[in-house]
C-alpha cells in the first residue's frame, strides 16, 4: 500500500529533516545567501521543489521588510491602451525579481481607494497607478503612508509626485489642427471628464488649434462621455444623432472612437466619406481600415514608470520625484477625409 502524501504546508523543518541539513542552512540556501555553497543550495532547492515547498511571504516580509510585490492600478483593463502597458510593466518588473498585483478601478475614485488600501494591507513595495477622475485625495493618502508610487498616463496639478504622461496639450492641438488643415470646421469633441488631466489638456490643445485658425470655440461641440468601454454608448449615440452638421469627430480614446464609427454607421453616415474620426492612443486593431489617431508610446510610458519606481525602491542616487512628458503626434490612418471647397 502506497504511503499517503503529507497534507498541509511544507516547512523549513520538514526540508531540514529530509536533507539532513539544519533549518537555518535550509533557510539561507533558499534565500540564496552567499555563505551557502552552490552544491548545498542545489540539493536543498531540489528537495524543496519535490516536497512542494511554498515560501511564507509574510514571514519573509517580517524578516526583510521587502515583499517584492508591486501593485498596478488601471481604470479599464479591457482597454488595450492599459493592457499593453500592464503587460510591459509586468515583464519589466519580473525581470527585476518583482511580482505584480493588478487592480481594475473602473475609473472610480472609491474603487481606487479600496485598491490602494488593499495594496497597503498586502505590504506591496510600491504602486504604479493611472489615477481615477477625482482621485486627488487618494494620491494624498498614498503620500501620507509614505508608499513609493508613480502615476502613469495622468497627473494632478500641484501634487509633488512622480508621473509619466504623454504631451496631451500638443496631442489635442495636433489632432484638431490635422482636421482643420483638411477643411473641417465643425469638429465635435467627445472628451473625457474634466477630472482627468488628459481631458483638460487635450481640450486646451483643441481650443488653441481653433484660435490659431480664427475659428470660434463652440462649447456645444465639446461633450463629456464616460471613458470606459461600452458605458457611454447610448450617450454618444444621442450626441451624434443631434450633431449631424459636424463633419468630424475627435474622440478621447481609440476604444470610444471605434464605437463612434459603429454608431455613425448605424445612423447611415459613412466614415470617412460623410464624417471623419480621430482617436487617441494609436492602438493597432485588426480592422481593414486603420484609425487615424494621436500616438502615445505605451511601452515607453510603462518602461519609464517602472524605472522611476525601482529607483525609489532601491535607493538610487537622485531618486526624487520625476515628471516625464513624452511627445505625441498624429498617426495617419484611413478615417479622415479631405473636404472639398464646395462642402
Amino acid at each position: 500500500m502506497a504511503a499517503r502524501r503529507k497534507t498541509g504546508n511544507v516547512t523549513l523543518k520538514d526540508i531540514a529533516q529530509a536533507t539532513g541539513f539544519s533549518a537555518n542552512t535550509v533557510s539561507r540556501a533558499l534565500a540564496d545567501k552567499p555563505d551557502i555553497s552552490e552544491e548545498t543550495k542545489a540539493v536543498i532547492r531540489e528537495k524543496a521543489s519535490q516536497m512542494g515547498y511554498i515560501a511564507n511571504a509574510l514571514a519573509s516580509f517580517l524578516r526583510s521588510g521587502v515583499s517584492r510585490n508591486i501593485a498596478i492600478l488601471v481604470g479599464d483593463i479591457s482597454n488595450p491602451h492599459f493592457s499593453v502597458m500592464v503587460k510591459e510593466m509586468q515583464t519589466l518588473l519580473q525581470r527585476r525579481g518583482y511580482n505584480s498585483i493588478i487592480f481594475n478601478t473602473e475609473e472610480k475614485a472609491a474603487v481606487e481607494k479600496q485598491a490602494i488600501t488593499t495594496s497597503l494591507s498586502q505590504n506591496v513595495d510600491g504602486i504604479i497607478l493611472c489615477p481615477a477622475p477625482g482621485g486627488e485625495e487618494n494620491i494624498r493618502f498614498l503620500q501620507m503612508h509614505g508608499k513609493p508610487f508613480v502615476m502613469i498616463g495622468r497627473h494632478f496639478t500641484g501634487e509633488d509626485a512622480s508621473f509619466v504622461i504623454c504631451d496631451d496639450v500638443h496631442g489635442g492641438y495636433a489632432a484638431a489642427r490635422y482636421l482643420l488643415d483638411r477643411g473641417h470646421k465643425d469638429i465635435l469633441f467627445l472628451n473625457g471628464p474634466r477630472g482627468i488631466s488628459s481631458s483638460a489638456e487635450r481640450l486646451e490643445g483643441y481650443r488653441a488649434a481653433l484660435e490659431e485658425k480664427g475659428i470660434a470655440y463652440r462649447s456645444e461641440l465639446v461633450q463629456t462621455v464616460p471613458v470606459t468601454s461600452r458605458r457611454g454608448t447610448e450617450k454618444m449615440r444621442d450626441i451624434l444623432s443631434q450633431r449631424a452638421e459636424c463633419t468630424a469627430v475627435l474622440v478621447f480614446n481609440d476604444i470610444l472612437a471605434w464605437q463612434v464609427i459603429c454608431i455613425l454607421g448605424e445612423l447611415g453616415r459613412k466614415v470617412p466619406e460623410q464624417c471623419s474620426v480621430v482617436g487617441f492612443d494609436n492602438i493597432k486593431y485588426p480592422y481593414p481600415v486603420h484609425l487615424t489617431s494621436v500616438s502615445s508610446s505605451k511601452t515607453t510610458m510603462a518602461k519609464r514608470s517602472v524605472e522611476i519606481l525601482l529607483k525609489k525602491l532601491e535607493g538610487q542616487k537622485g531618486a526624487g520625484e520625476e515628471c516625464v512628458v513624452l511627445e505625441t503626434d498624429v498617426v495617419e490612418g484611413g478615417t479622415v477625409a479631405v473636404l472639398n471647397e464646395k462642402r
